[in-house]
C-alpha cells in the first residue's frame, strides 16, 4: 500500500479508529458531506492528505485549512512508520497530549511527553515551552513533535533542525502567531525534514491533534493487525 496515495478505514473489532469512524457516520455524515461538497475540486492533494485536511476541517469548521495546511513530501508515510516503530511523541503543551492520548493508546502505545511538564531548570532566556521542548528534542533527537501552540517552542525546536542537533521523524506544527510567525514557519518548511505545517498567521493546538488523529488512523491501517494479517 502506497500510504501517500491510500487511507484506509482500520482494523475490525471496534479499534480506535472505527469507534470515532462510526460515530462520524451516525452523527455527522451530513456535515462530511458538507465539507465535501464546499471543497470540491481535490486538486493535487492525495487521497491521504485531503482525508487530513477534512479532519482538520471537521475538527475547526474552518474552510481556510484547504488551503493552507501543507505536507513535505512522503510526510505521512514517514510519520506513520514512525508512529509503527513507537517512536517518542513530544508535544508542546498538555491540550495536545490529552488530545492525542486516546488514538495513541488505543493503537501503537508510543511515549508521549509534553514540553511544559518537563522537569528542566530555570531558563530566564526561553519560555517555559521552548526551554522544555529543547530539553527534551536532545534527550529524543528522532522523535515526532507537535506544536501546537507555542511559537517560541517551535523557533527552539527549528533552530536545534538548522544546528543539526536532532533529526525529527516528522515535525506537525500548527501555532497561531502575529509576531513573526510566518518566518519562523517558513525555516520549518525550509528544513530537511518532514512535516505537517499551517502557513500564515492562522493555527490552534486543535489543528495539531486532528492531524495526528489522522496520522494515527493511516498509520493504523498500513501497519495495524489487519494490515499484518495480509
Amino acid at each position: 500500500m502506497k500510504l501517500e496515495q491510500g487511507w484506509g478505514h482500520g482494523p475490525p473489532k471496534l479499534s480506535w479508529h472505527e469507534l470515532l469512524m462510526m460515530e462520524w457516520h451516525i452523527t455527522d455524515a451530513q456535515s462530511l458531506a458538507l465539507i465535501d461538497r464546499e471543497l470540491g475540486d481535490r486538486g493535487d492533494r492525495s487521497p491521504a492528505e485531503y482525508e487530513m485536511v477534512r479532519r482538520v476541517i471537521y475538527a475547526t469548521a474552518d474552510f481556510d485549512y484547504a488551503s493552507c495546511l501543507s505536507f513535505s513530501e512522503r510526510s505521512l508515510s514517514a510519520g506513520a512508520a514512525a508512529l509503527a516503530a513507537r517512536t517518542t511523541v513530544i508535544v508542546d503543551v498538555p491540550m495536545v497530549q490529552v488530545g492525542i492520548a486516546p488514538a495513541i493508546q488505543a493503537t501503537f502505545a508510543n511515549p508521549v511527553f509534553c514540553a511544559t511538564e518537563a522537569i528542566v531548570r530555570p531558563q530566564q532566556a526561553l519560555t517555559k515551552a521552548a526551554w522544555g521542548i529543547q530539553t527534551l528534542a536532545r534527550r529524543y533527537p528522532e522523535a515526532i513533535f507537535l506544536v501546537g501552540e507555542s511559537q517560541t517552542a517551535l523557533l527552539a525546536l527549528i533552530e536545534l533542525i538548522e544546528a543539526e542537533e536532532i533529526n525529527p521523524a516528522l515535525v506537525i506544527a500548527t501555532p497561531a502567531g502575529f509576531v513573526e510567525v510566518d518566518t519562523t514557519k517558513a525555516r520549518l518548511r525550509d528544513a530537511q525534514v518532514s512535516h505537517i505545517c499551517v502557513e500564515g498567521r492562522k493555527g490552534s493546538p486543535i489543528v495539531a491533534i486532528a492531524a495526528m488523529g489522522g496520522l494515527v488512523d493511516l498509520a493504523w491501517q498500513a501497519y495495524g493487525p489487519k494490515a499484518k494479517g495480509r
